[in-house]
């Protein structure tokens, strides 16, 4: 699949042990988290504000398995960021910018940042484009990969889908830069409960915000915010004041789920019952060593490959892996764990692929041609109740995207 090599140049580690409780240090400077409804109703919610996780529980986990985590991992020879070179696929412009109402393509940007074309509207899952996933520039996971195609080379965006609050999926400086884009400022963030305090402190106002299993509409697209596993936390005083969930999409005939980024829990199989099947889903195989402490929140390739056996997808993309060293596996081992898991469930490989960086895949189709760049330092069905639509204002962009309807109603 041209899956970079590791080269042999190691990073030290004590930096490793001491880049995460620094970390951790630095959110003090962060801001506070945002007011959320509470519905007494909902298992997922709880009376003081936060929210749970319900049908697998949640681990006690606390400052002390950080630190054991951390202290292991120093025996371990955990490749750094310099340590690998992955190719790189650069998308053509006519093909990032196709938005006709038939047009059903997906390009992986990196980590969980997918640029998806489905009826008529450009959507970004969870963009992350700047060079840490950190609450400062200085410290912190730094970028293995560009992001590709860069945030300026994308088309207009006229949907954003965030799935929680953690730095490698929530930027500050990426959601500034999209705003302050020509036509920015219609550009609507879907999110789950608890973000629109966030998004209004960086001027963001067209933020839809839905708990899980409530939908809106965009466009002739359905949004509907599903369950996952997985936690927030931005500060050491907001966790899990924010809700975390993934996404399912359908518009023009197509179905559309990005899993965001979870532990494998049963909701994925109530996903597919209630919304299924799919004809692609975007599904995370990364940053999930050492078991014992990231199983609950991270799924690893096994599991992965029954994530997409539970939604009934026709066609799964491998998501939230090569991009950022997040956790102690080689960035290059998921992609290959993926093969074997497949391999050993009777799946085809094509049924679930590995993207390069920057490559966009047609669906029902082969891959657009990808250029490789091998620079050096260069890696390579029914909608439940709660529907409500989106209608945000629509300006001229500098230059004019293909027209999109919007549908009308509340909900923003």
């Amino acid at each position: 699949m041209g899956r970079g090599a590791t080269r042999v140049r190691r990073r030290p580690q004590w930096v490793s042990t001491m880049v995460a409780p620094l970390t951790f240090m630095a959110l003090t400077a962060c801001s506070g988290p945002s007011a959320t409804p509470f519905n007494p109703a909902l298992p997922h919610h709880r009376g003081d504000g936060t929210f749970i996780n319900v049908l697998e529980p949640d681990p006690d986990h606390g400052p002390g398995d950080l630190l054991r985590w951390r202290w292991e991992a120093i025996g371990k020879a955990v490749p750094g960021a310099d340590a690998y070179a992955f190719p790189v696929a650069r998308a053509a412009a006519a093909t990032l910018a196709d938005t006709r109402p038939g047009s059903f393509t997906v390009t992986w940007i990196g980590h969980a940042t997918v640029l998806v074309r489905m009826g008529g509207l450009n959507i970004l899952t969870d963009p992350q484009f700047s060079e840490r996933a950190s609450p400062v520039s200085w410290m912190g996971p730094r970028r293995v990969v560009p992001p590709v195609p860069g945030l300026d080379q994308l088309p207009p965006i006229h949907a954003v889908v965030i799935s929680h609050d953690h730095y490698d999926s929530l930027d500050v400086n990426t959601v500034r830069r999209l705003r302050a884009r020509p036509g920015g400022a219609n550009t609507v963030f879907f999110t789950p409960l608890g973000y629109r305090k966030w998004f209004a402190e960086l001027g963001v106002t067209n933020v839809v915000e839905r708990d899980w299993w409530e939908s809106s509409e965009l466009g002739g697209v359905t949004f509907t915010a599903v369950p996952v596993r997985h936690w927030c936390k931005r500060t050491p005083w907001d966790h899990n004041r924010r809700l975390w969930s993934g996404w399912a999409m359908a518009g023009a005939g197509k179905k559309v789920l990005f899993a965001g980024d979870s532990g494998y829990t049963r909701h994925f199989a109530e996903i597919g019952q209630r919304l299924g099947p799919f004809d692609l889903a975007l599904i995370p195989i990364g940053a999930y060593e050492p078991r014992w402490f990231m199983a609950p929140y991270h799924m690893n390739p096994e599991e992965a490959v029954r994530v997409h056996q539970d939604v009934r997808a026709v066609r799964s993309v491998a998501i939230h892996w090569g991009t950022f060293i997040l956790t102690d596996e080689p960035l290059t081992e998921p992609p290959v764990e993926l093969a074997a898991a497949l391999l050993a469930a009777d799946i085809r490989p094509s049924a679930f692929k590995v993207l390069m960086h920057g490559q966009t895949l047609r669906l029902g189709g082969a891959p657009s041609p990808p250029v490789a760049d091998a620079t050096p330092g260069a890696a390579h069905g029914g909608v439940p109740e709660g529907t409500s639509t989106v209608t945000p204002t629509v300006t001229p962009e500098a230059t004019p995207p293909p027209p999109v309807r919007h549908g009308r109603g509340s909900g923003v």
